[in-house]
């Protein structure tokens, strides 16, 4: 399993439009992004610096990278750019991060708790 988070950025006043258009995630790009792998995803928002933190867990590198090439991902952008910094493409701008520690509980023996 991969780990991987990264930044994007909000543009200001667009906080509340962005978390309703996330409460009302489009069921065929939640299926799209589970057919490619991504088993968890989770955004953050720092109001104070507008920006959003990203952490997805996702079995390979390719299978993510392939999503934006999909229609539903494609709309998705459109439908998100005038809330977010953007590229040409619609993609929103994002900066990876580099994990520098991770904790994990080791599985219990037996499978009890």
């Amino acid at each position: 399993m991969i780990r991987k988070a990264f930044l994007m950025f909000l543009k200001p006043g667009s906080e509340a439009e962005y978390r309703r258009r996330h409460d009302a995630i489009w069921p065929e790009l939640a299926a799209a992004l589970r057919a490619h792998g991504v088993h968890a995803y989770s955004i953050f928002h720092d109001p104070e610096r507008g920006l959003l933190f990203a952490t997805v867990e996702l079995e390979a590198g390719h299978r993510w990278a392939a999503i934006a090439g999909t229609e539903v991902c494609r709309r998705w952008w459109a439908h998100m750019r005038e809330l977010m910094l953007t590229n040409p493409d619609d993609s929103p701008i994002s900066q990876d991060l580099e994990e520098v520690f991770h904790l994990q509980e080791p599985p219990l023996e037996g499978g009890k708790a």
